[in-house]
């Protein structure tokens, strides 16, 4: 089904370069919010000591962002020495053909990493790749998103259930 991950983590950190070689997977497109940084711009510990051993393993990342707010987007970027698209309109294709095209990976060799079902696991399906399903890494969100969370939560019990894990 289209709205459930292929993959459902506690946070992006717990990705390990093994599983993505297990799964074909050589390129990472990642979200911003709640997923790399929280509300108050603060950056999820061990991110660049992840982020170094992904690159040792010569898997590419590029950021995916809905955000519209370059400087945020961009803070983050350059701390992982990646590139970024903002304002990607995720769930549609078009972000996730720009980074895909950046990647010059085929997208069925492309993970999606966000904390969203209906921007960043919608939009992996939707372009055939590889949805990871993480928690959003704060309570705080943007309105918009805080009123998607209760149906979200709701379709990951389900999502865990089926696959004979509880959360």
């Amino acid at each position: 089904m289209r709205i459930y991950p292929k993959c459902y983590l506690k946070k992006v950190t717990d990705i390990t370069p093994e599983y993505l070689v297990e799964n074909n997977i050589r390129g990472l497109i990642l979200d911003v919010d709640n997923t790399l940084l929280d509300f108050n711009l603060k950056i999820i510990d061990g991110l660049e000591k992840w982020h170094d051993n992904i690159k040792k393993s010569g898997v590419k990342c590029i950021i995916l962002s809905n955000s519209n707010k370059t400087e945020k987007v961009k803070m983050v970027a350059d701390l992982m020495k990646i590139s970024y698209i903002k304002f990607a309109k995720k769930p549609l294709k078009i972000g996730f053909n720009k980074a895909q095209k950046e990647l010059n990976i085929p997208s069925e060799n492309i993970a999606v990493v966000g904390d969203q079902i209906f921007t960043d696991v919608i939009g992996a399906n939707r372009s055939k790749m590889f949805s990871i399903l993480v928690e959003p890494i704060a309570e705080k969100d943007l309105w918009m998103t805080r009123i998607k969370r209760p149906l979200e939560n709701l379709i990951i019990r389900n999502y865990l259930k089926k696959i004979g894990r509880e959360k």
